[in-house]
């Protein structure tokens, strides 16, 4: 069964530059990977100093997102890119979640 992993990102306006350069990397490189359906993403403004940014990918299954996840973390070891770093320095939240496609 095909399952969705929605990340929702607070972004502080001041981290856009560096947020939205890593975004890029990030959705290029799961777009290659066994198991990807597609993607989506959305943005709004929260307020003055803040957006919100969501991501909705669909994956095959539950395996697929799991490689994936090993996928990722092997590409940021390989460039020395420490993700929770990035996100606690820029002040960056993040909740995650796995869904699946509801049925009508």
């Amino acid at each position: 069964m095909q399952k969705v992993l929605i990340d929702t990102f607070i972004v502080p306006k001041k981290a856009e530059g560096e947020f939205f350069t890593r975004v890029k990397v990030n959705r290029n490189l799961i777009k290659s990977l066994p198991g990807f359906i597609q993607d989506s993403a959305y943005i709004r403004e929260r307020s003055e100093d803040e957006i919100q940014f969501v991501t909705v990918a669909i994956w095959e299954n539950e395996e697929a997102i799991s490689n994936a996840k090993k996928e990722v973390q092997t590409s940021y070891q390989k460039e020395g890119f420490d993700m929770p770093g990035m996100l606690q320095r820029l002040g960056i939240s993040i909740e995650r979640g796995i869904f699946d496609l509801a049925k009508n």
